[in-house]
């Protein structure tokens, strides 16, 4: 075996410190566009946005990469429907070898009152699929979350309805304000941490 074989056979990767992961969940196609369940794939559609970065569909989900403060932040929107998202995210993490603890999983939560922001690191998945998904596939819940309420004002039996309809027009009214502090909360994790980030915007709305 040639000495450069020997060494490529023996190198340790190890994880990118400097590299994470935003993970937003939602749906592929046109009917999911903009909905509530899809409030992750909005707030990371706005972080590529502003930072001037294009999509392109690549392994299992839309992936795009920006920098800040120094970082790399891989932004992907899977595209593996909400029930399957932790496929891609697991796939995306081997692939840059970033850490459990630098990624960031953006969602919508109907237990939380509309635009308040809470992140975590570590819970339960609150009965959302994809979540529970990720967790699975991760082998644990630990590993940091920013949940989004959109809030649970619908009637009984029409949960479904509610999370996949679009918002109404005084939720429209408060969405670009809720958007764009969700997305500084992203960048902000990238920046200071998880627990500076939680002290400064957990609760905001």
């Amino acid at each position: 075996m040639a000495w450069w074989s020997k060494l490529l056979s023996t190198t340790t990767y190890t994880n990118d410190p400097m590299k994470y992961l935003i993970a937003g969940l939602g749906n592929v196609g046109a009917e999911y566009e903009h909905t509530r369940h899809n409030i992750g794939f909005d707030i990371v559609d706005h972080l590529a946005k502003s930072n001037g970065a294009m999509w392109k569909l690549d392994s299992q989900a839309y992936v795009t990469e920006i920098k800040h403060k120094g970082r790399t932040l891989v932004l992907i929107k899977p595209t593996t429907y909400m029930n399957l998202s932790g496929k891609a995210i697991h796939y995306w993490m081997q692939k840059h070898k970033i850490p459990k603890e630098n990624l960031l999983v953006v969602v919508d939560d109907l237990n939380l009152e509309f635009g308040l922001l809470r992140m975590r690191d570590t819970g339960s998945d609150g009965g959302h699929n994809g979540l529970k998904n990720i967790q699975q596939v991760l082998g644990g819940a630990d590993y940091p979350r920013l949940r989004i309420g959109i809030g649970n004002k619908f009637h009984k039996n029409q949960q479904v309805d509610f999370v996949l309809g679009k918002w109404n027009a005084d939720e429209k009214e408060l969405l670009k304000t809720t958007i764009e502090k969700a997305a500084n909360a992203c960048l902000s994790f990238a920046a200071i941490g998880l627990k500076f980030t939680m002290n400064q915007f957990n609760g905001k709305g």
